[in-house]
């Protein structure tokens, strides 16, 4: 694998060993970048990349101009690996990451003052999830980034931009719809989560 664009472009890095990673292609990565570039993003925001993987979609944010990455993931060998390929990029040194090992939506509801300055969430779980209306409604960004290889039904708070297809890979594009936030655990029943 290697970064697409940016300041770390042609520069490889390696998906982790675990059965449950299912790198974003260079291909898809790309388009993706290109939409996120028509609304002025990654530059200089803020990103969340849940079920980081490899850690490529945070890394090619951070390439790109990002502010900072938070990467997180529940399996500790990905967050090794994340570190190794922040390493290999040579965007380890930068002061603008954090690696968290943790569940998507446990980090998304235990988090709340670091995650309101969130501007763009890119979440790319592995195609069997199934708790994707659990992680909406707490999930933070302006912008989010989804990957699945299925339409995901869409909470009231955010608005469809785009959603297109790469081979198996279903991306879906949609923004925060003005004056809506996230749902954050004090505003939650407990059994909705």
């Amino acid at each position: 694998m290697r970064v697409v664009g940016g300041e770390a472009r042609g520069r490889r890095f390696l998906a982790p060993e675990v059965a449950s990673v299912r790198p974003t292609s260079d291909r898809v990565r790309e388009a993706i970048f290109d939409v996120l570039s028509s609304l002025g993003a990654p530059a200089e925001y803020a990103v969340l990349d849940l079920f980081a993987g490899s850690g490529a979609l945070g890394i090619e944010a951070l390439s790109r101009g990002a502010e900072r990455v938070i990467f997180v993931d529940q399996d500790r060998r990905v967050t090794k690996q994340i570190r190794e390929n922040l390493t290999a990029v040579k965007l380890a040194a930068t002061g603008r990451t954090e690696i968290v090992q943790s569940d998507a939506i446990a980090y998304c509801r235990s988090r709340q003052s670091v995650l309101e300055e969130i501007d763009l969430t890119l979440c790319d779980p592995p195609y069997d999830y199934l708790s994707w209306a659990k992680l909406l409604r707490v999930m933070p960004g302006e912008i989010v980034v989804l990957e699945s290889n299925r339409s995901i039904e869409l909470p009231e708070h955010l608005v469809l931009h785009r959603e297109y297809r790469y081979g198996g890979t279903l991306v879906t594009v949609a923004h925060r719809r003005e004056g809506m936030a996230p749902l954050f655990p004090t505003e939650l029943d407990e059994e909705v989560l």
